[in-house]
């Protein structure tokens, strides 16, 4: 070999030893890939799915930031309405307390509107705004009519406070207000915050579902306890909590169906003292009780453990 071919031999192997920085790049994504659990046109293939959905995303947001999708909304609504689906008719129902004219009102705003256009939740919005109203359900019905569906709340008691008095549910939510010239026949509920503990109430009551009968009133007294206060006149003062009342409750009922405490001239039973049960003695016996008394009161019959005094333990 000549000394020329010799140096063109050297030349060309120093040559292809020699890597470009594009080569160099191509061999390392090429190396990266073949490191990858997946084959490389696999690895190629979600590359493109995902910059896909990344140009997607970003197509979505620009169309959102100018309210493209609303606006053609809108257009297909209008071009509806045109076509005749406007509302034209308000249907109630489920009315029983609640006037249709207030429910008319409520959904006026949406009269003459296309219907894929109306504010369902902005009516039903405007229709929980009535005491009488526990859930409202507002709908379509095509071609011209919206449907209102009332779910009405039902009267429990009459509460009394600041010489003002309401109707209210068992949830204490207030209805309306009552006329005194026309109060319906509902027990009574005195004090402040009594409205908000009249599911209490009615819980206590259901242990003892002879005395809820009997019932006239119930005064919420210091925020803790209850004073019952019967049709016969005479006021049982009840223990704090829950539980405790229910017993004195129920105990109290036993010992009315053994020896009928009620209706026999006491004026206040109290069973606030555990195991025992102080008992006031006023009036006549069989009669009403006065709030307030006017002469001594005569003798009563007998309570098994009583001695006869107006004030005792039994």
């Amino acid at each position: 070999m000549s000394a020329k071919a010799a140096r063109g031999s050297a030349g060309s192997g120093k040559g292809r030893g020699k890597a470009t920085p594009r080569g160099r790049g191509r061999r390392s994504q090429q190396a990266m890939m073949d490191t990858l659990p997946l084959p490389p046109a696999t690895v190629r293939m979600v590359s493109s799915w995902l910059l896909g959905a990344m140009l997607l995303a970003f197509l979505l947001a620009v169309l959102v930031a100018f309210r493209v999708p609303q606006m053609a909304g809108i257009a297909i609504g209008e071009t509806v309405g045109r076509a005749g689906f406007t509302v034209r008719r308000i249907e109630p129902k489920g009315l029983n307390r609640l006037a249709a004219m207030e429910v008319y009102k409520a959904a006026q705003g949406q009269v003459g509107r296309a219907m894929p256009l109306v504010d369902l939740e902005e009516t039903r919005a405007q229709l929980l705004r009535f005491g009488w109203v526990r859930d409202a359900r507002v709908s379509r019905r095509f071609p011209d009519t919206l449907l209102v569906d009332i779910v009405e709340r039902h009267p429990a008691a009459i509460w009394q406070h600041n010489q003002k008095l309401a109707l209210i549910d068992r949830d204490g939510v207030v209805l309306e207000a009552v006329d005194l010239a026309a109060m319906p026949d509902l027990p009574l509920v005195i004090g402040p915050a009594a409205n908000r503990h009249a599911s209490d109430l009615d819980r206590l009551l259901d242990t003892a579902p002879e005395m809820k009968e009997l019932l006239a009133g119930a005064t919420w007294v210091g925020g803790r306890r209850w004073d019952l206060r019967f049709h016969s006149g005479e006021t049982l003062a009840l223990p704090e909590g829950p539980e405790k009342a229910a017993q004195a409750l129920a105990r109290f009922a036993a010992m009315d169906r053994k020896t009928q405490l009620l209706g026999r001239g006491f004026v206040r039973f109290d069973l606030r003292v555990p195991g025992k049960m102080i008992v006031r003695v006023m009036g006549d016996p069989g009669s009403i009780v006065p709030d307030e008394p006017v002469a001594p009161p005569p003798a009563v019959p007998a309570v098994p453990g009583a001695v006869g005094d107006t004030a005792e333990t039994i």
